[in-house]
């Protein structure tokens, strides 16, 4: 996972540098690191968690910013929804959608990284809290 954290590490910080303010690899150890922390410009963080079996969970902690959380994954808890086992908890733990989050660790990224410019308002994406 380590190629593959760093590969995408390099692609928020150049392609989306106007939200993301750094990146760090967590936990583990650093040639088996348990997941890839993209820092973002308004203090926030987004938790980038993958396995090699195709789980995989992108949880934007916005808590102390918004008091919200968004996270993409496909831990198989909701099966009433219709993309199944993939859904999103929607700014809140309880509050479960669907999810076309894409399989390819870089395209889902990409997509959660575009959902994150959209909702970052001009002033939290300016500032370091």
């Amino acid at each position: 996972m380590l190629s593959v954290y760093q590969a995408l590490a390099r692609l928020a910080a150049t392609e989306f540098g106007d939200v993301v303010s750094g990146a760090q690899l967590v936990g583990g150890s650093p040639a088996s690191p348990n997941k890839l922390r993209i820092t973002l410009t308004d203090g926030s963080f987004l938790d980038v968690w993958l396995s090699a079996d195709g789980d995989y969970a992108y949880h934007w902690e916005q808590r102390r910013q918004q008091g919200r959380l968004y996270r993409w994954d496909n831990a198989p808890h909701h099966p009433t929804i219709n993309t199944f086992p993939a859904h999103l908890h929607d700014s809140d733990e309880d509050a479960v959608v669907e999810s076309d989050l894409s399989p390819a660790p870089e395209s889902a990224l990409r997509q959660v990284l575009v959902f994150v410019q959209r909702h970052l308002s001009p002033d939290e994406a300016g500032n370091d809290a």
